[in-house]
């Protein structure tokens, strides 16, 4: 199946909203979404990291919210 999208007319931030659905998509179910077991070595170090003080974690929502201002201020200029 081809899907026609008017890249070449969206804006980054709607680029990105296009990604974001069709990740929320994806991911309604994980069971489809086998992860390498890398990503379990990477997440128990930084989980680690997290335990010791020396990373911290953003919830979802104000990370995408943090990322939407700086792609805003990019675009404005």
């Amino acid at each position: 199946m081809a899907i026609d999208l008017p890249l070449d007319n969206m804006t980054l931030v709607e680029k990105l909203e296009a990604m974001e659905a069709l990740w929320a998509d994806i991911s309604r179910k994980p069971a489809n979404l086998p992860s390498p077991s890398w990503h379990k070595d990477i997440l128990d170090e930084r989980r680690q990291l997290v335990a010791e003080g020396k990373l911290k974690f953003l919830d979802w929502d104000t990370a995408i919210a943090d990322l939407r201002k700086e792609l805003r201020g990019h675009s404005a200029t």
